[in-house]
């Protein structure tokens, strides 16, 4: 199964397409000054790194340009977003509620959400980068992995 991990931050997301059964990095890269003036990276498994300047205006924009490097005809890994079979997000705070990861519904976002007073520069970004990644690819599972769980 192939899965995306992605981890937002204020002003950036960093990414890896990961094969779980072989532990190969299929893809990986940065979305880069989030809101300012923006830098794309992206690294296909062993193939030479691109960067690009692009706007970059907020965390979705920024999970679209992921997910259309990863399936480009010339330069992807992957043939379709379906072969994306789970999604995992780094999350910087949980708060007490949780101690381990955990896959992601309404009742988590809104934990988290209660969180962005603990953690007001990556939460917030979190959020939005999951939401983008349930509107584009509904039905895949998302799991948080929390910070505080370690």
């Amino acid at each position: 199964m192939n899965i995306l991990v992605l981890n937002c931050g204020s002003s950036s997301l960093k990414y890896q397409l990961i094969d779980s059964e072989s532990e190969n990095v299929l893809a990986s890269g940065l979305c880069e000054r989030i809101g300012i003036d923006g830098m794309f990276t992206y690294k296909p498994g062993d193939g030479e790194k691109s960067v690009t300047e692009v706007s970059i205006p907020d965390h979705k924009v920024g999970v679209g340009l992921i997910l259309d490097a990863i399936v480009n005809k010339d330069t992807g890994v992957i043939s379709g977003l379906d072969q994306i079979g789970a999604i995992g997000h780094r999350v910087v705070h949980g708060g007490e509620r949780f101690a381990s990861s955990v896959e992601i519904n309404d009742e988590v976002m809104a934990a988290i959400e209660e969180c962005n007073d603990l953690a007001p520069l990556h939460n917030p970004a979190n959020l939005i980068g999951i939401r983008a990644c349930q509107a584009i690819m509904p039905g895949v599972p998302n799991v948080a992995v929390f910070d505080t769980a370690f």
